[in-house]
């Protein structure tokens, strides 16, 4: 990858981040995991490529990009960690009567 591309893969990142963030205030759990692993792949091909010195311009968008998605992904945390723990829960109560029921033969 050339260092222009590497800019533009950080940025389509962050405009993916942005909709991974429209989606998690829409409660649209599929489409956030869908983006997520839109993300992942970009991710996969910076790790594939060799790394290319980022000098002015450049160092500032990629800088830039990398805020945007470190903000939307606090905003996302922000906005799935109560839905986690909920389902969390809800996981423990299934497991648990499962094991009263079948401690009581129920």
């Amino acid at each position: 990858m050339t260092s222009d591309d590497i800019v533009d893969t950080y940025e389509t990142m962050a405009v993916i981040t942005d909709q991974m963030l429209r989606a998690a205030n829409d409660n649209d759990w599929d489409r956030l995991a869908l983006l997520e692993q839109q993300c992942a792949l970009h991710v996969r091909q910076l790790k594939e490529s060799e790394p290319q010195p980022l000098a002015g311009a450049q160092r500032v968008k990629k800088v830039d990009a990398i805020r945007r998605m470190l903000d939307a992904d606090r905003q996302i945390r922000d906005l799935t960690t109560p839905w986690m723990a909920k389902l969390s829960a809800m996981i423990g109560n299934t497991s648990t009567e499962r094991r009263v029921a079948r401690a009581y033969g129920i």
